[in-house]
């Protein structure tokens, strides 16, 4: 009985450091992806528009990557 509990505590203590993972690595990709747009935007002001809607295009793409990833994460403690 105790085995069964002890492999849940470790299941779960799993899911939790994997989305942690997850979302330290999307916060460190969007803030990566924010600094490069903003040097872009500096050097080269006329060209706002489009280097923003590309940072925020690929900020939503790594932003929905994260949210799979954690909901894979907790979906894999519940096996």
């Amino acid at each position: 009985m105790e085995q069964g509990i002890t492999n849940a505590a470790f299941a779960l203590l799993s899911a939790g450091f994997g989305a942690g993972l997850v979302t330290f690595g999307a916060g460190v990709g969007i803030g990566k992806i924010a600094s490069s747009a903003m040097e872009g935007i500096a050097r080269q002001p006329e060209a706002t528009a489009k280097i923003q809607t590309a940072m925020i295009i690929a900020a939503a793409l790594i932003e929905g990557i994260a949210l799979f990833c954690a909901v894979i994460c907790f979906m894999l403690s519940g096996k």
